[in-house]
């Protein structure tokens, strides 16, 4: 079955105005001012947008899919990311990460995660490795991984600057950069590492001794929680002007903003102003943990991140920070996918998968959500869960 939405205030996520977007086998295959569903010999589902915003489904390029946590014990393991959670986000593509515990969860069941989402209706693909190194592999080999596993990207996301990373040396790091860029020539992947950084004042200093050392382009990396304080802010901003992309997290809890993290809306606008934004991306860090720790080092407090954080964060940018809808929504579409080499994801053109997220024009609220040409959500209603989620 076809599917035509119809109607709709097009952001591809350039605005293009009122138009329909026709879609057949998972791909855009017309954007015009009038299709008429009745010229077509084949059923043609029509969605009606009218008084809303097309967009490209979001990207959210960094999601623990099997639960993340666990820094305070086993009890505080985070559950497995749900269907309906990406849903009611507008997010049609995550990349799924292992992050702090690469010990109890493993790579073999990072893939199945991935290959589970995809079945339920959303894409998926994934990093290999955690914060640790050497990297939590499928094949033994991270270039081999990043070859032969179909999902595998690159590598992520590994620790610098954190007191939970393995603090690998500045030759460890070049190496395995080396291995996850060449993995990604020969695939034709972006085999991009993201980096998770954290709050010593080291900060983004491993990432440019690494290109200061040869030729290594700072497109190869992509660090990640890049707002967590104001000295590693305003570094990824100096990083960006120089061409390399920043990530910034979305999802965060009010005692760490009220110790000097920057706002994910907050770091839009400033990445605008400075005229960086197509360096931006923004992800949510979901179903990861948000841990507080007292100065000693010690857990004080948990909870956890979300991918419902992504939009909001873009629409406060948006309508509190002035940042153009064109512009703000770059950092959750198409800059993620070019960084990522997803070349059919990200925008609303022929040719391109047809993942498409409709929100109303007051308020910017999520109404409806189309993945690969099938609804998903529609006038605000969740129409398809995960195999085991309750209604």
């Amino acid at each position: 079955m076809m599917l035509l939405v119809k109607n709709a205030d097009v952001y591809a996520p350039e605005a293009l105005g009122r138009r329909d977007i026709l879609a057949a086998e998972g791909r855009i295959i017309a954007i015009a001012e009038h299709i008429d569903p009745s010229y077509f010999p084949c059923p043609v589902e029509v969605l009606e947008a009218e008084g809303l915003f097309a967009l490209p489904g979001l990207i959210d390029s960094h999601v623990h899919i099997l639960g993340g946590g666990g820094e305070g014990g086993f009890s505080t393991r985070t559950p497995e990311l749900v269907l309906g959670d990406c849903v009611r986000a507008g997010v049609s593509t995550v990349i799924g990460t292992l992050g702090t515990d690469g010990v109890a969860r493993s790579m073999e069941s990072l893939v199945a995660k991935a290959y589970a989402l995809r079945a339920q209706g959303i894409s998926a693909w994934i990093y290999s490795g955690s914060y640790r190194v050497p990297p939590q592999t499928v094949t033994g080999d991270l270039m081999k991984d990043i070859m032969m596993i179909e999902p595998v990207i690159g590598l992520g996301e590994l620790a610098i600057s954190d007191h939970r990373s393995s603090h690998p040396s500045l030759d460890e790091l070049g190496r395995l950069a080396s291995e996850a860029r060449v993995g990604g020539l020969l695939s034709g992947k972006a085999g991009i590492v993201n980096f998770h950084l954290g709050d010593a004042p080291a900060g983004l200093k491993p990432l440019e001794e690494l290109v200061a050392s040869g030729d290594m382009p700072r497109t190869q990396f992509l660090p990640t929680h890049c707002n967590r304080n104001p000295d590693l802010f305003v570094e990824s901003l100096r990083w960006a002007k120089e061409g390399g992309f920043a990530d910034v997290t979305t999802s965060t809890v009010q005692r760490y903003l009220d110790e000097g993290e920057v706002a994910a809306s907050e770091a839009i606008r400033r990445f605008y102003e400075a005229g960086s934004i197509d360096q931006l991306t923004c992800t949510s860090d979901g179903q990861g943990s948000l841990p507080i720790f007292d100065a000693a080092g010690v857990l004080v407090g948990l909870t956890m991140g979300s991918s419902s954080s992504l939009w909001k964060a873009v629409r406060e940018a948006i309508l509190k920070g002035g940042v153009p809808l064109a512009e703000a929504a770059k950092t959750v579409t198409s800059t993620p996918a070019r960084a990522l080499k997803l070349g059919q994801k990200g925008r609303l053109a022929v040719g391109a998968d047809a993942d498409i997220l409709l929100v109303s024009r007051e308020g910017l609220e999520i109404r409806g959500l189309a993945a690969m040409g099938r609804i998903l959500m529609k006038e605000g209603k969740v129409l398809v869960r995960g195999t085991f989620e309750a209604d």
